[in-house]
């Protein structure tokens, strides 16, 4: 396993079990120059973001991943793109809903997100 494979697996891990148990908890990982769309919805900075994603309507999530990607991304800087596929239930549902997340974390003073892309995937 490579560096970056496990510092794809680390962050992962922690990503989701913080956003089905304490979605403010994510705060840490964004800061004023991180993007995230979210179903075609852009948000900037870590206020903007951190706003969407604890206003999101549900009160309980649980992810179940199915693959996780890692690549290097950029060339003379820690940073790495991650892509997640995986299923979720919200609040009372029993159908899972498929989703894919992609990520690009990029290194200062530790990693945090610069890049978040997230859709629901309809079949």
């Amino acid at each position: 396993m490579s560096d970056f494979d496990a510092i794809g697996k680390q962050f992962v891990d922690f990503y989701y079990q913080t956003f089905d148990s304490n979605r403010s908890g994510l705060a840490s990982l964004y800061r004023d120059v991180s993007m995230m769309t979210w179903e075609g919805s852009q948000f900037r900075g870590s206020e903007n973001i951190l706003e969407k994603i604890v206003s999101l309507p549900f009160q309980r999530v649980a992810h179940k991943l199915t693959t996780i990607d890692v690549q290097p991304s950029l060339p003379n800087v820690k940073a790495a793109i991650i892509v997640v596929t995986g299923q979720l239930l919200v609040d009372e549902e029993t159908k899972p809903q498929q989703y894919t997340q992609m990520f690009q974390l990029v290194e200062d003073n530790g990693y945090f997100i610069y890049n978040d892309v997230f859709r629901l995937n309809y079949a």
